[in-house]
């Protein structure tokens, strides 16, 4: 198992995928594309197709959905960027472990500034992402499993699903957005 504990501060234009472990430096540049509001259609082919991804807000299940969440964060902020992270990785098989980004997010909407840490937790298996979680604050999400009353757990989950499920109706059902320059 590898621990691989690269940093940077706005990685924008700098090539730091030599400090990240075999897992990462293939994945981190796409994730950073994501959250600083410059994916692209390539951007996605790092995940698995049938992919999950989780947030406080969303659950996505499959890529199609997972785009959607992501394109739809210039539509709502005005700014969107991840400023600071680090990355820790454990490859458990060639191919296959976790990621786990400890970063500082930040977002401006109506004109007001957000900023936000997080840990982002990646499973790879097979070189493509089959789980993505966005845990603000680094807090667990509600669900079932981690809120002591079920139904408010299932109520979390519910809510989230929904919530997706809209923003990929207004999305296109996760059609490819074109660059903006």
């Amino acid at each position: 198992m590898a621990d691989d504990g690269a940093s940077a501060k706005g990685m924008d234009s700098v090539d730091r995928s030599n400090e990240l472990g075999r897992l990462a430096s293939h994945i981190i540049p796409h994730i950073l594309n994501l959250y600083n509001c410059k994916s692209t259609a390539l951007d996605y082919e790092i995940y698995a197709p049938n992919a999950e991804f989780e947030d406080p807000l969303m659950q996505a299940h499959g890529v199609a959905q997972i785009k959607s969440a992501f394109y739809a964060i210039p539509k709502v902020f005005s700014e969107g960027k991840m400023v600071e992270f680090t990355v820790e990785e454990e490859e458990t098989t060639s191919g296959s472990g976790e990621i786990r980004i400890h970063n500082l997010q930040h977002y401006k909407v109506l004109g007001k500034e957000i900023d936000m840490k997080s840990l982002i937790k990646l499973q790879v298996e097979d070189g493509k992402i089959v789980r993505h979680e966005d845990l603000w604050d680094e807090n667990p999400l509600w669900n079932r499993k981690t809120v002591s009353l079920p139904l408010v757990g299932w109520t979390a989950e519910t809510w989230r699903r929904m919530n997706m499920l809209v923003t990929h109706v207004l999305m296109g059902f996760g059609k490819d957005q074109r660059p903006v320059h």
